[in-house]
């Protein structure tokens, strides 16, 4: 395969000859028919769109280095031949990760060169060359692996799931307490919205959005926004009055600088509740991407009693970037001269949640009474101690099987492993599994009869073998073995942040449909039931603000339409 695939780079260049003919001849001027002429033109320019997908696709996914990087890239004690075998090794490595940085600069080639963005760049670069070193898998393998493993997922969970998970519910936290959270929750969602300004906006009203906000666009500024702070408001200010109901005069600041480690955020005071909300942005650029994927752990510099008070990085870095800003700048302190009765409440979605979280923590000291409402973040966010000091001040809330608070590094491994193990045992076609997989995932079906054979012995017709897909040595090649990503140094397991109230649909999972008459199971959940990447057609929807939006209004509407029914036992409800 690798011959033909040479063979095939090497018929670029006749056809690169004749592409440039055809513009030349272009150029010169056509004198045949009008419609014969249409044709040329759009032929050869199909011919250059190809020619230039195919450059920035090899520059991208070709390897110079064939994999060789591979059977360095253990961090565990293995012996070394001589000084030479170790320095080939760190040799390897690091130009590995040359490679991959220069595929980050080449896709953010529009992103600035300050510090911060170089920083991010090495970070992603070290993340990548050492997640991927270990395999060689191309994208239909992944997508394979992914269809088998959902099939092998909603299998396993066919019989009754154990039951003790129950054992870790927060004692001191009754159902009460969780009625009172998730209203908070609900109420705190629209902030947590309105920090992504107008385009979240456009987007959930897709007919009135552009009406409503367009105008603020177009007109000056008036009075009304000079009594807010901030930078960059743009027609970001009508959208989020629209969503949070409140007036100009209650914004202290609203910024919208968005650079690598420094996301957009806004300060309100929140009347209904008597608190000033900090709202912190999620992930929209690629800025943002390049935050989430510094990914490495560390230290995090708070006063509190726990130890070893580790973060991640990127994410460290953004609730530092906000902490100053409110602190330094006065803002927080402008907010209580207003209203020095109120509480701080932080609040964000996704990778704001996150800093959220983080920024509470750094908040602690100085405002006691802060609490943080985290929407869908990361998993891979905090230390064990203060995952557990989080608890009294911070609640996150989780839809379905969302897949961002499943999501670590630690996590993405044990993916990784998983999609070898299953495609490594598997006895089908791969374009069988594809289309069966398409078609588990639209209309459902029965889980039962799989194409693995995970406790046999060795396959007379695998889908793969496992020299196709490990590099031999390297750490995952025994399915069994210690990772680089597993090292307790740079990237320790990390967790997500405070209580977790999780938003559980109810019924079977194969197919995508939206029914409006979904039920949802709103109770406490551990971080163990999020210790592991579950596949399925919502996993990426469920991580959505707007669908977290409307799930919510549905069951906070419901549980208040259920409130003279019958209680029922356990920390389960259901919502119509």
């Amino acid at each position: 395969m690798s011959k033909l695939l040479y063979v095939r780079l090497a018929l670029f260049l006749p056809e690169m000859v004749w592409a440039s003919l055809g513009a030349a001849w272009i150029a010169d001027g056509i004198q045949c028919d009008r419609t014969v002429g249409n044709g040329i033109i759009a032929t050869v320019v199909v011919s250059w769109l190809i020619i230039a997908s195919t450059v920035l696709t090899i520059l991208i996914v070709f390897d110079p280095l064939g994999g060789k990087a591979a059977p360095g890239a253990p961090l565990g004690p293995q012996p070394l031949d001589s000084r030479e075998s170790s320095q080939l090794l760190s040799g390897l490595r690091t130009a590995a990760t040359s490679v991959w940085e220069t595929r980050v600069r080449l896709l953010c080639c529009c992103i600035g060169r300050d510090d911060h963005t170089r920083v991010a760049f090495s970070s992603t670069a070290e993340l990548f060359s050492t997640y991927f070193s270990d395999t060689d898998l191309v994208p239909s393998d992944i997508a394979a692996g992914l269809a088998l493993l959902h099939q092998q997922q909603d299998h396993a969970r066919s019989p009754p799931e154990p039951t003790e998970v129950v054992t870790h519910s927060p004692g001191p936290f009754q159902e009460a307490d969780l009625d009172a959270e998730l209203e908070n929750c609900h109420h705190y969602m629209q902030f947590a919205a309105a920090a992504y300004g107008w385009p979240l906006y456009v987007y959930r009203n897709p007919f009135t959005g552009l009406c409503r906000v367009g105008g603020d666009c177009c007109r000056r500024r008036t009075t009304d926004y000079d009594l807010v702070g901030g930078d960059q408001l743009n027609c970001h200010f009508s959208s989020i009055l629209q969503t949070t109901g409140l007036q100009h005069r209650d914004f202290i600041h609203i910024s919208f600088h968005d650079k690598v480690y420094e996301l957009p955020f806004l300060v309100a005071l929140d009347h209904r509740k008597e608190s000033v909300v900090v709202a912190i942005r999620g992930t929209m650029s690629l800025q943002d991407i390049l935050t989430d994927l510094s990914a490495e752990s560390e230290p995090l510099d708070i006063e509190c009693e726990a130890q070893d008070c580790w973060a991640h990085k990127g994410i460290s870095q953004a609730a530092r970037y906000v902490y100053r800003r409110l602190v330094n700048d006065g803002i927080l302190s402008q907010a209580f001269s207003i209203a020095p009765e109120y509480r701080l409440v932080v609040v964000g979605h996704s990778l704001g949640a996150g800093a959220a979280a983080l920024l509470a923590l750094m908040l602690k000291s100085p405002y006691p009474q802060v609490r943080c409402y985290a929407f869908s973040p990361p998993r891979g966010l905090l230390s064990k101690s203060l995952y557990e000091y989080s608890k009294t001040f911070i609640v996150s809330l989780v839809l379905g099987k969302d897949v961002i608070p499943r999501l670590s590094v630690t996590n993405l491994e044990d993916l990784k492993r998983r999609i070898l193990r299953v495609i490594a045992h598997c006895n089908k076609p791969k374009y069988k599994i594809l289309l069966r997989g398409c078609w588990y995932e639209l209309f459902g079906g029965s889980p039962e009869d799989l194409p693995t054979e995970l406790d046999g012995g060795d396959l007379t017709q695998p889908l793969l073998g496992e020299h196709s897909l490990l590099v031999h040595g390297s750490p995952a090649y025994s399915f069994s073995s210690e990772s680089p990503l597993e090292s307790p140094t740079k990237y320790p397991p990390l967790y997500p942040p405070g209580r977790i109230i999780h938003l559980e649909e109810e019924g079977t999972s194969g197919s995508c449909s939206c029914s409006p008459a979904a039920r949802y199971t709103v109770r406490w959940a551990h971080e163990s039931e999020f210790s592991r990447i579950l596949i399925g057609p919502k996993m990426l929807t469920d991580h959505m603000p707007d669908i977290l939006m409307r799930v919510l209004d549905h069951v906070v509407s419901d549980r208040a339409a259920c409130v003279s029914c019958p209680a029922q036992g356990g920390s389960s409800v259901d919502q119509a």
